[in-house]
């Protein structure tokens, strides 16, 4: 009986064993630190637009909680929190520490502030962390280079500040790093260069500066984002070892030297090229064509010479290329040959080459590109010949700009086929002819300008057609006729300027319609009359030049609402009469130019920032110390209003006292007779009763 109680409590106690040592029974604390740890999590949460949190509650376990999710291997324990763009408001509680089986924590898009939780450290099993898209400041924590298996880091788009911490560059499985859009200081750390595995770097706009590390080289990147920083000195020749690289963006920095000539070569698999706004010199790669895989070309606003790249017609994938701003030329004085060969590239949509060097006839060709082209900007080179009438075959152009180049003919017609356009500029060339009228087809037009030529003939009134126009440029042409009404009515223009031409007549008064219109510039334009009060209403009004007309009579005083105005030109006219004094009250005045006029009196004080001319106008005076004018007798003048001189007067008070006791001695005489006749009347009463 005892050997029989002793084996049945022998296996009591294995089976009680057994069962405290289940796993289920084993994870019951971690379980608790999980579920605690989630809800401290929650409780940092000071907003949830959306609810997202509602679920997080004893109905339910942790475990089946909005964006959380537990492992199979390790019963209940959390390896995700996943909670993507869901509005959340409030710090991440530094509980999350406590998460040990965290493999993926993905919070981005929200508004997180505060620190980022040193205590994630402690998570070694982590492999991403996505915390971008938040208000996270401070420091990156260092002690993140404990999560060893940590993959991908993105903390991209917060508010983080500080350097990029060396010890990042232990962290031996890190593929994907993403800083961008934060306020890190300091040097790009060498020890990157230790992340084999690396393939995306990513930390532009941010205020980094020094060198990019030579050591970048040893890493695997494919994508190397660090466009908008301060970055100096050459690109490393390690970084061509990079053979698979696809997205090389570098633009906006400091950076200088030559590029490779072989960097087609170097990178077979580049996608993006995108290099503006830095200090390269020398020519651009010849080998670009060899990339057969470019989409984007972004070199402008750098200092490259020579020719534009042979062949890139090879590129069946260009989208966009842009080299302006640049010093492109060459020697045999055809430089826009490359503009055959693009016309290859059919899903090319945007080229721009303008403020370069180049020269040369605008070839015929331009008009075999795709259909897909939307902008050609050429503007400002030294382009020659006539605006090829093929043009028209490119129907979805938005904007076109041939602006400062030497050409000559006519404008053709059939541009008013490209009924898509919204941005035409012609200034600046030799064109001839008139506007032609088809233009008023182009209704999508927020900018047309055609300033600078030698246009004649009216303004077309087909233009009136404009719902959209912002801004109409008409001037330094031989335009004649009157301005007419309309354009004058077209009640969208903001910026509209028509000077140095020959127009008749007066200004319209549509010209008060135009209640958007911000800038008018008709000088030189011989427009006669006095100028419209209804001027009054354009009161968006900044720019006003009237200068060199032949507008006369008085200053309207309807100006005086246009208290935006910040020039205003009304010099060699005919204007007469007083200054207005309101034009020393306007707030935001910086140029006032009244010269040569028939203007008089007193000139208005204004402040010592604005600029003022009144010479070549008689009997002015007073106005700030700088112009030197007499000092007006304002005060004297006023009291002499004020206080009409007694002398004139005198002969008026004379003549009303005269008259005064001509009235006084002949009512003293008439009361004598009076009273003389009642005596006489009483005496002859008294008798007759006696």
């Amino acid at each position: 009986m005892k050997a029989f109680a002793s084996s049945f409590l022998l296996y009591t106690v294995v089976l009680l064993c057994i069962h405290l040592w289940r796993p289920d029974t084993a994870t019951t604390m971690h379980n608790e630190t999980d579920r605690l740890a989630l809800i401290a999590f929650k409780d940092e949460i000071t907003h949830d637009p959306l609810g997202m949190l509602s679920s997080w509650n004893d109905s339910l376990h942790f475990c089946r909680w909005l964006g959380v999710h537990c492992s199979r291997q390790h019963v209940r324990r959390v390896t995700t929190l996943n909670l993507v763009s869901y509005g959340l408001v409030g710090s991440l509680s530094p509980h999350i520490g406590n998460l040990t089986f965290l493999r993926r924590i993905v919070l981005q898009n929200n508004n997180f502030h505060g620190k980022v939780p040193s205590e994630i450290g402690g998570l070694f099993h982590l492999r991403v962390l996505v915390l971008s898209n938040n208000s996270f400041k401070g420091k990156i924590p260092t002690n993140l280079t404990y999560c060893l298996e940590l993959r991908k880091h993105n903390l991209i788009d917060n508010k983080l500040e500080g350097k990029i911490p060396e010890e990042l560059g232990s962290l031996s499985k890190l593929k994907a790093l993403g800083l961008t859009e934060n306020n890190l200081t300091g040097k790009i750390p060498a020890s990157l260069g230790n992340l084999s595995s690396l393939t995306l770097l990513s930390a532009g706009e941010n205020n980094l500066e020094g060198s990019i590390p030579e050591e970048l080289g040893r890493t695997s990147i494919d994508w190397m984002f660090l466009v908008f920083n301060r970055l100096t000195g050459t690109i490393p020749s390690s970084l061509y070892n990079l053979s698979n690289m696809r997205y090389f963006l570098l633009g906006a920095n400091q950076l200088e030297g030559s590029l490779s000539q072989y960097m087609g070569v170097a990178f077979p698999h580049l996608r993006q090229l995108v290099l503006p706004e830095n200090r390269f010199t020398g020519l651009a790669p010849i080998s670009l064509s060899n990339a057969s895989t470019l989409e984007y070309i972004f070199l402008h606003n750098n200092s490259f010479i020579g020719p534009v790249p042979p062949n890139l017609g090879t590129l069946q994938n260009l989208g966009a290329i842009t080299m302006s701003l640049n010093q492109l030329s060459s020697s045999n004085g055809d430089d826009l040959s490359f503009i055959s060969s693009l016309a290859n590239c059919t899903r090319l949509q945007q080229m721009s080459f303008h403020r370069n060097f180049l020269k040369g006839p605008l070839v015929s060709t331009i008009a075999n590109f795709s259909t897909k082209l939307s902008r050609i900007n050429l503007g400002f080179n030294q382009i020659q010949g006539t605006i090829p009438s093929g043009i028209e075959k490119l129907v979805n152009l938005i904007y076109l700009n041939l602006g400062m180049n030497h050409l000559t003919g006519s404008i053709p017609s059939n541009i008013g086929n490209l009924y898509k356009i919204q941005q035409l500029g012609l200034l600046g060339n030799r064109l001839t002819g008139r506007i032609p009228s088809s233009l008023g087809n182009l209704t999508l037009l927020n900018i047309l300008d055609l300033s600078s030529n030698n246009l004649m003939g009216d303004i077309p009134s087909s233009l009136a057609a404009y719902q959209n126009l912002l801004e109409l440029t008409l001037t330094n042409n031989y335009l004649n006729g009157s301005i007419t009404t309309d354009v004058m009515g077209l009640s969208s223009l903001v910026t509209l300027p028509l000077g140095d031409n020959s127009f008749t007549g007066s200004l319209p008064l549509e010209v008060g319609h135009m209640i958007n219109l911000e800038v008018l510039c008709v000088s030189k334009s011989r427009l006669l009359s006095d100028l419209p009060s209804i001027l009054g209403n354009c009161v968006k009004m900044r720019d006003l030049q009237l200068h060199g007309n032949v507008f006369e009579d008085e200053i309207p005083t309807s100006l005086q609402t246009l208290r935006g105005l910040e020039f205003l030109y009304l010099s060699c006219n005919k204007f007469s009469g007083r200054i207005p004094m309101f034009l020393g009250d306007l707030p935001f005045l910086i140029y006032l130019n009244l010269y040569f006029n028939d203007l008089e009196g007193e000139v208005p004080l204004v402040e010592a920032n604005v600029t003022i001319s009144v010479e070549g106008n008689n009997n002015i005076c007073g106005g700030v110390p700088k112009l030197h004018l007499a000092t007006c007798v304002t005060s004297s003048s006023d009291k002499k209003r004020k206080r009409p001189s007694v002398k004139p007067l005198i002969p008026i008070i004379i003549g009303i006292s005269f008259l005064g006791l001509l009235a006084f001695f002949f009512i003293i005489h008439h009361l004598r007779r009076k009273r003389m006749r009642n005596n006489v009347s009483s005496s002859q009463s008294s008798n007759d009763q006696f």
